[in-house]
């Protein structure tokens, strides 16, 4: 066993109490990485009672802690799965505006108008030839954007309505930009240029050679590791350590249970372990609606009559052809009764919306004209039927 999983498991034999707040915590910056004071005052202070602590459990991680006087921030590896990330998160614009909004706010006083904000991320795009046309796509986004940089606190509207910016040119909105969050924005660094070698620049903010701390990171971040994803190194380290001196110390850490079979791994989240569904991420599943309540009854049909291929034990199949009659069939049932008139009316677009769900939740892979059901999709029981204002509630993901 080594020292840090020692030291974890000594704290927790010692001081129950502060291993819980500190897996508490820990839990907390998985999913919210910015806490910053007036919002996140009890976050930030159970932050400095278990600093060391947590610093050294991220350290495992090859995770960042910064805590600053009126903030703290998660910095943490990109995503495990980046596409599946990017198919749910902001939009490609949005993204673009986060980050001119970004650049511009640094050259900025503390207390500045949207307008002026936002003219000045104009300029930025300008000076870097990018278009930024001024129509409801482009305000839509901004908006978006400002929202997010709110949500880290790097700017914090004082007074006036943000929403009006989809109406007015220059609301009388009044920021606040919190010059010294600017820099810790960006978590990861690359030297290539994601101008220009996008691919490259991607590359390495998320390279990670050690096999071990790329296996931690995959089942702290994810919702299972699967044995058939791996590379041989990760395959030996699931085989070897993740019981031992590595994975499950770090589990007990965030107050996790490892739950270990033959096709992979996971790190479970214990019934008593939070107070609502925020508490484990950004997207539950299966959640509420058309799309969730089909995703689940297609998890229910590949667990009862699914295909089973030698090379991907625990999963099951459906060919994308029979997804497709079996969610025709379905829209039929469910007419009238709770689903979404438009997802009714077209199967076919159903089925894309279905598969991005449980793709983004790692449930689920699509290749070669086959849908394969990951062997957690069987776990989760038939949802009781749609009221029909589930149906017009969207859906939400696993995170």
């Amino acid at each position: 066993m080594t020292t840090g999983a020692k030291a974890w498991r000594q704290r927790r034999t010692d001081a129950p109490e502060t291993a819980a707040e500190t897996a508490m915590v820990l839990r907390q910056l998985m999913v919210q990485p910015w806490l910053v004071a007036g919002r996140d005052d009890v976050g930030i202070a159970a932050v400095r009672r278990n600093e060391a602590a947590i610093r050294e459990v991220l350290g495992r991680l090859g995770w960042v802690l910064v805590v600053e006087r009126d903030f703290v921030r998660l910095r943490k590896s990109p995503p495990v799965r980046r596409d599946a990330w990017a198919a749910t998160g902001p939009t490609p614009l949005c993204s673009s505006w986060f980050f001119l909004l970004v650049a511009a706010a640094e050259s900025l006083p503390p207390r500045v108008s949207i307008g002026q904000l936002i003219a000045a991320a104009r300029s930025a795009a300008a000076e870097a030839e990018i278009s930024a046309a001024d129509d409801m796509a482009q305000r839509y986004a901004i908006l978006a954007a400002v929202k997010l940089l709110e949500q880290r606190g790097v700017v914090e509207s004082l007074d006036g309505d943000l929403n009006l910016l989809l109406r007015e040119d220059d609301p009388p909105v009044l920021l606040a930009v919190h010059h010294h969050r600017l820099v810790h924005v960006i978590a990861n660094f690359g030297t290539a240029d994601p101008v220009t070698d996008p691919a490259g620049w991607l590359h390495q903010v998320a390279r990670e050679s050690d096999p071990a701390r790329r296996m931690r990171r995959k089942l702290v971040d994810d919702t299972a590791v699967y044995a058939i994803d791996l590379d041989p190194d990760e395959a030996d380290w699931l085989s070897r350590r993740v019981r031992g001196d590595d994975g499950l110390p770090l589990a007990e850490a965030f107050g996790l249970h490892l739950e270990r079979r033959a096709e992979g791994a996971a790190f479970v989240v214990p019934a008593d372990a939070f107070r609502s569904r925020d508490a484990l991420g950004d997207r539950p599943f299966p959640g509420g609606g058309t799309v969730a309540h089909a995703a689940v009854l297609l998890c229910d049909l590949a667990e009862s009559d699914g295909m089973v291929a030698a090379e991907r034990p625990g999963w099951r199949g459906i060919a994308d052809h029979d997804v497709l009659r079996h969610l025709t069939t379905l829209a039929a049932k469910y007419a009238g009764q709770g689903w979404a008139a438009e997802h009714v009316a077209a199967p076919a677009g159903l089925a894309v919306e279905v598969a991005a769900l449980l793709a983004g939740v790692n449930l689920l892979r699509v290749e070669t004209g086959m849908w394969w059901f990951a062997p957690p999709a069987g776990r989760w029981e038939r949802p009781r039927e749609p009221r029909r204002d589930q149906a017009r509630k969207g859906t939400h993901g696993l995170g």
